[in-house]
């Protein structure tokens, strides 16, 4: 399967950089295979490295546009029936469900950084009816400094570029886990700050019902 996609993306070199674009708005090719290809290429000098992680970023934010659209659109049982053809599995689903439950819309950002949940993440997110423009932005921004690591990987590595998958995922699951610990942080200060402010309140009517 994977011959099959590097063959597909090969061809899609030919459109350039929007090639780079269309290949990550296909959700079925990974981007763990097309951006350290791309950063080969770089290598090569076929390429710009910077126009390349622009490419790779736009087109990561257009393809998980296509789940979100099949989450808000679709639903569930419409993605039970028929995401086996798109490799989507009802135990990956399930994760990024509960995934989403308990940390919400912001994990259109931070779950990009997870493997198994950083794809199937907006289609909670489509479900969920999220504001389309916020997803869009928070996707964006996650994408950004991935597409570039994997990119300036395949770079630095030239024909090894089939060896970043493991490297990437070196920095990327540590990453992940401080910005999960950080969101977790952040949603603890937020309800102890919602907290302090009804005690606040309800402090100034005790006070108002004493006078």
């Amino acid at each position: 399967m994977e011959h099959i996609i590097i063959s597909i993306v090969e061809f899609l070199k030919q459109l350039s950089y929007f090639g780079i674009l269309l290949a990550l708005t296909i959700e079925f090719i990974p981007a763990e295979v097309v951006l350290p290809l791309a950063g080969y290429w770089v290598y090569q000098g076929d390429m710009n490295l910077w126009l390349v992680v622009l490419a790779g970023t736009v087109g990561g934010t257009f393809g998980p546009l296509t789940l979100y659209a099949l989450g808000r659109f679709g639903g569930r049982p419409l993605l039970l029936k028929y995401g086996k053809y798109l490799f989507i599995k009802e135990k990956q689903l399930a994760k990024a469900d509960d995934f989403f439950e308990k940390y919400g819309g912001s994990v259109a950002f931070t779950a990009r950084f997870l493997p198994g949940v950083r794809t199937l993440i907006s289609i909670p997110c489509g479900m969920a009816k999220m504001n389309v423009i916020t997803f869009s932005v928070y996707t964006f921004f996650a994408m950004l400094p991935i597409t570039f690591l994997y990119v300036y990987l395949g770079f630095i590595l030239g024909p090894r570029w089939e060896d970043v998958g493991a490297l990437a995922n070196q920095y990327l699951l540590p990453a992940g886990g401080l910005v999960v610990v950080g969101l977790a942080v952040w949603f603890y200060w937020k309800k102890k700050r919602q907290a302090n402010k009804k005690e606040i309140i309800s402090f100034k009517a005790f006070n108002t019902r004493k006078k």
